[in-house]
Formats: C-alpha cells, sequence, structure tokens
C-alpha cells in the first residue's frame, strides 16, 4: 500500500473521530445527559482509534520498508519524498484536531463528575440531617429552632 493512500486512508478515520467527538461534545452540554448516545459514541470512538492505530503501525512500517528513520523527521521525509506532503500535514493536522477534541470532552466529563460528586454530598448531607427516630419522628437538627411544646 502506497504511503499516500494510508494517509489518504488515515484522514478519513480522523474525520469520522472528529465528528464523532463533535457528537460528544454536544451530548456532554445538553441539559439531559443522553447515556445510549454518550455509550454508542464512546463504542464507535473505541472502534476507530483501533482501526487508527493498526494504520498508524501499517504507516510506521512503510515509512521504515522505504529506509526511513522513525519518528516525526523521517516521516515528514518520507512524504515529500512521496509527493505526499500535503496528505502528510493535513493528517497531523487532522490529528491534532481530534486530540484537542478529545482533551475538552474529558474536561467536560471531569466537570460533569464533579458536579453529580457534589450534589452527592449535598443530599447525603441533607439526608443525614432528617433521620427520623424509631417514632417515625425526625431527630433535633442543629441550627433549627424546636417548636414541639
Amino acid at each position: 500500500m502506497s504511503l499516500a493512500r494510508l494517509l489518504n486512508d488515515q484522514q478519513g478515520r480522523l474525520a469520522a473521530l472528529v465528528t464523532l467527538l463533535e457528537e460528544e461534545l454536544e451530548a456532554l452540554t445538553a441539559g439531559q445527559i443522553d447515556g445510549s448516545r454518550l455509550e454508542r459514541i464512546a463504542t464507535e470512538k473505541q472502534a476507530l482509534l483501533v482501526e487508527l492505530e493498526g494504520m498508524e503501525q501499517l504507516r510506521r512500517q512503510v515509512q521504515r520498508r522505504l529506509g526511513y528513520r522513525d519518528g516525526h523527521e523521517g516521516a515528514r521525509a518520507a512524504a515529500r519524498d512521496a509527493d505526499c506532503l500535503a496528505g502528510w500535514e493535513a493528517t497531523l493536522g487532522a490529528t491534532e484536531r481530534a486530540d484537542r477534541l478529545n482533551r475538552l470532552a474529558g474536561q467536560l466529563l471531569g466537570m460533569r463528575l464533579a458536579h453529580n460528586q457534589r450534589m452527592l454530598d449535598f443530599i447525603h448531607e441533607v439526608s443525614e440531617k432528617t433521620l427520623y427516630d424509631p417514632r417515625g419522628r425526625t431527630g433535633r437538627q442543629p441550627g433549627r429552632l424546636n417548636a414541639s411544646a
């Protein structure tokens, strides 16, 4: 398989990944979280990432087989000599965009998790203050006036 074709295939998969990441961001910023949608996105993302990893390994093998060093400089030289430098740069750009979107999605997930944890902590704190005694009455609560006289 030619280097140009590999890069073109990678770009296609990266475009699909970017689309999924944008959909994930949209789902994470919605007021109501759709768990099944996020699960589907995660499954599709994982499949694309596996494909991209396989394609990247193949690209590195082709690069080495053509006599180029491993790493960024070797990849750039191989793409330049194969007359597909624009494809290489487009692939790098798509990779960087996917990385930015993925980090943003991670930050949004972290914020949602922190918010949910604060809500759970608040609910737990409130529920401890309103425990019922064996007679079905709430116990005395700090800071509240006992009006049962």
